[in-house]
């Protein structure tokens, strides 16, 4: 997966304040039924009943020894409940909701084929785009119906989300909706647009930050909502629970500042003659490069790392982009 994504100061600000439109190649699942809820709440980190019918949640299902296998959002509807991840995830999650859900209670379908997703970003984004497609206005962390008979869903992002919202529907219907976005000044990002909205929220990607050995916790699971600790069992709670009551990570997903703008020789951070962490996602900007790493508990904020010869600094998340 690409780790490396050359991006300039003025993008990074737009994400912030600006209108823009980000389309990704994604997975989709459908799960519905009378035992969905329940089905899902003994899957999922995140707690769905919470907030209720309408509501935006991000979440993770996990082995049963506490590692994260797929980080679906969750987009719900009473009892019916729609999962977007990245494409790479399709086949995990496929094979693990096949595994684990009862058919009767909880029917799932694989809806990749045929729908796609957007991601809206910059806080003009959501109005300007409900605008031009006329269809109604989310609120934060809720989801609405396209309207006018269209199929598709119109979510709002979280205060904490790298996104302003998040459009999820057939494929054939995006196009159209994303064409009179455009057509109403929206601009059009791409996948360095993505990675760079992720970074600056400090927000974890499955492939790059987490891999097949990430705890929740190691990726800021806690600041970002996507644990809950009171709504009872589920797959993987058991770890998760033990090191948030009695114990802690070894290492952390930090920001990091490093000097100079050529891409990175050398990914691993180290403080001394000591292994520090990780260089992951990096955003090459024109005089310095913005990353995320996964960073080693001890590590001090004021202490400066070494990537090779190249000098790094932790900065706070989320990353101001100035």
């Amino acid at each position: 997966m690409q780790l490396d994504y050359p991006i300039s100061t003025p993008q990074l600000r737009s994400l912030r304040s600006g209108a823009t439109l980000a389309p990704e190649p994604v997975a989709v699942f459908r799960v519905e039924g009378p035992g969905a809820l329940t089905c899902l709440q003994g899957l999922l980190t995140c707690d769905l009943a919470a907030p209720g019918d309408a509501s935006l949640s991000y979440g993770a299902l996990l082995t049963p020894k506490g590692m994260i296998v797929v980080d679906p959002w969750v987009l719900r509807e009473a009892d019916r409940f729609t999962l977007l991840l990245g494409a790479p995830a399709r086949e995990a999650a496929a094979q693990l909701l096949k595994r684990v859900l009862p058919p009767r209670l909880a029917r799932l379908t694989d809806l990749s084929e045929e729908w796609g997703a957007a991601w809206l970003l910059g806080s003009a984004a959501v109005d300007r785009f409900a605008r031009a497609n006329a269809t109604p206005l989310p609120g934060v962390g809720r989801v609405v119906n396209l309207g006018n008979g269209r199929a598709g869903l119109l979510a709002g992002g979280t205060t904490l989300s790298p996104f302003s919202g998040l459009l999820l529907g057939p494929a054939t219907e995006l196009t159209t909706l994303l064409e009179r976005a455009e057509h109403a000044g929206m601009a059009r990002g791409n996948g360095a647009t993505l990675a760079a909205a992720r970074v600056l929220a400090g927000w974890p990607t499955l492939g790059r930050e987490i891999d097949e050995r990430t705890l929740p916790q190691e990726v800021r699971f806690d600041e970002l909502g996507a644990v809950s600790y009171v709504k009872g069992c589920y797959t993987g709670q058991e770890t998760v629970a033990r090191v948030h009551f009695r114990g802690h990570v070894n290492r952390t997903l930090r920001g990091v500042k490093v000097a100079g703008a050529l891409p990175l020789s050398q990914r691993s951070l180290t403080l001394g003659d000591k292994d520090a962490g990780t260089i992951r996602t990096a955003l090459l900007l024109e005089d310095h490069l913005l990353a995320l790493a996964v960073v080693r508990r001890e590590v001090e904020a004021d202490v400066p790392l070494l990537a090779g010869d190249r000098e790094v600094n932790l900065v706070h998340l989320p990353v101001d982009p100035v």
